[in-house]
């Protein structure tokens, strides 16, 4: 559509992974600005302030602040139009249903993001804040909906990982993942023969994964601990693990009392 008004967009995401995709989405959109891309609450908060963007897309959890306490912080009647992004699923999602605003649950494929995107931009269009915002009010009306899960529920663990490739987004059951390796900047996901790059840094993937189910076995190696066949010990002095796929892989000094615990070894 031609002559439409440029929109300006927040993203607010404490996951860099989640701030590359979005922004790589929003950039195919017409007429879109990203006025700023933080990945903590009070940044956000002094973005919303100083650059006045039209739509935000805002992470839950985030340090410093969550999403809900950014929104408390600038007010309701403040806000521009909220997409709140997710990686809770269940009971956090029943108060956004509640309040009927739109969410994003992470990963989230192209066609989710576009329908929320459009519905964002089509209630700036239209003038429909004040609409949102009454919505905003209500879901912060209700402090068992908002304040119970978020400390104190246990943290939910990843069970899928978005992987781009050519323009294109797989996503990877974890359940499926053998082992995990550094790359630079990146993360390599091992899944059978295949292989898959995510623009992740792995201490994020190490917190974010089921520590009874994964272990970082090596500053770049994480690995899933069923997947463990046999431990191993050089002449030298060095420890690794073979896993049941034969492949070989490097254990730190450091880590490998740690590992022999939660494999069961005395």
């Amino acid at each position: 559509m031609t002559g439409r008004k440029k929109i300006r967009v927040l993203i607010a995401d404490d996951e860099l992974l989640a701030r590359q995709r979005l922004e790589d989405l929003l950039v195919r959109e017409e007429n879109v600005e990203i006025a700023a891309s933080v990945d903590n609450g009070h940044d956000a908060v002094s973005a919303i302030r100083s650059l006045a963007p039209e739509i935000v897309f805002l992470d839950v959890q985030m340090p410093g602040l969550t999403g809900f306490e950014v929104v408390s912080e600038i007010g309701p009647q403040s806000m521009p139009a909220t997409v709140f992004v997710t990686a809770w699923d269940q009971y956090a999602l029943q108060a956004f249903d509640v309040a009927a605003l739109d969410y994003l649950v992470k990963p989230f494929d192209d066609e989710r993001f576009s329908q929320a995107f459009s519905r964002a931009r089509r209630s700036v269009e239209l003038q429909e804040v004040g609409r949102m915002t009454s919505q905003l009010i209500a879901l912060l009306g209700q402090p068992a909906a908002i304040a119970e899960p978020l400390p104190e529920q246990k943290p939910q663990f990843l069970e899928r990982i978005a992987v781009e490739s050519r323009g294109q987004v797989r996503v990877v059951p974890v359940n499926k993942i053998e082992y995990i390796t550094a790359s630079g900047p990146y993360a390599e996901l091992h899944v059978g023969d295949k292989t898959y790059t995510v623009r992740e840094r792995m201490q994020n993937l190490e917190e974010r994964l089921d520590s009874e189910k994964f272990f970082r076995i090596h500053r770049s190696a994480i690995v899933r601990l069923d997947r463990i066949d046999t431990m191993l010990r050089s002449s030298g002095g060095d420890y690794g693990v073979r896993l049941k796929n034969g492949e070989e892989l490097s254990v730190s000094r450091s880590r490998r009392e740690d590992l022999e615990a939660k494999l069961g070894i005395l």
